[in-house]
């Protein structure tokens, strides 16, 4: 069984899978430089709440590794560091994006850990096509701010009849709180100055990832199709989604029927919220 996720480069001809993936991690990072402490917080926090269930193998530590659904997966980037920290770890990822999962699909081409489906989560049969009937742990980031709050009220809920009793759900994402215009204000002037610099040195942002990746001929057709279908980001098209505070978050896991929710990270723009069945 490949493993995808040491440093040695795949092998094979075609795309240098790694460097997409990893250039996608960096484009993110232009947006959110503590990215990576969001990821610490919850796999820490997966690894506190989740006991082994499910078809798993066994870690390099002899424990089975849980079973997760990477949701709105993109290319691959919880996958990748989930199993990083649990070898034994089965990850399902599901994305509606035919380019990102082209990335993700290439990238974890041999490693029989990790399968994907192409899927709407806006569809109500969505989770018929997944691979497991349930899942220990659902994890999703930078991802649901696409969807308006009734669409992220129901997905809650079908999240929650995919995970199995005393699973685990989290969210990463944007979540502004209202209640402190100061504080925002505040915050959003220094991350521009910031993504500015950031933009002088070189760093790519959303657009100009996307323009690269639709100079890869390999994957052209992904993007020309994704570009048809779900939006043109070099146009400036973006779904018509809404965002939440934390606190309307956890409201919606309880209405959903997780037992306990609450924000576990934040930054001044992001935050993490989990939910417990």
């Amino acid at each position: 069984m490949a493993d995808c996720t040491d440093d040695a480069k795949i092998a094979g001809a075609g795309p240098d899978w790694r460097a997409w993936q990893e250039s996608w991690d960096r484009q993110q990072e232009f947006y959110l430089p503590d990215r990576e402490e969001r990821f610490r917080v919850m796999f820490d926090m997966t690894e506190a709440l989740t006991a082994p269930s499910g078809p798993a193998e066994e870690d390099a530590a002899g424990a089975p590794g849980p079973v997760v659904l990477d949701l709105a997966c993109g290319t691959g980037s919880i996958s990748r560091r989930l199993l990083r920290r649990f070898p034994g770890a089965r990850s399902t990822g599901v994305d509606l994006d035919p380019a990102l999962l082209m990335i993700a699909r290439g990238y974890f081409a041999g490693d029989e850990r990790v399968e994907f489906v192409s899927a709407d989560l806006t569809d109500p049969e969505w989770t018929g096509r997944l691979p497991y009937r349930s899942y220990d742990a659902v994890l999703t980031a930078t991802a649901l701010h696409w969807l308006r709050t009734d669409e992220l009220g129901v997905l809650y809920g079908q999240i929650a009849g995919v995970l199995r009793d005393g699973g685990v759900f989290m969210n990463a994402d944007h979540m502004p709180d209202g209640t402190t215009p100061r504080i925002n204000e505040a915050a959003h002037a220094f991350d521009k100055e910031r993504r500015e610099r950031a933009e002088a040195a070189g760093t790519q942002d959303w657009v100009a990832w996307w323009d690269g990746l639709s100079r890869e001929p390999a994957v052209a057709g992904a993007v020309a199709e994704r570009f048809r279908t779900i939006g043109n980001p070099l146009n400036g098209d973006h779904a018509d989604g809404e965002v939440q505070s934390p606190a309307r978050h956890a409201e919606l896991l309880r209405a959903a029927g997780f037992s306990e929710a609450r924000p576990v990270w934040s930054s001044p723009l992001d935050a993490l919220v989990l939910g417990l069945k």
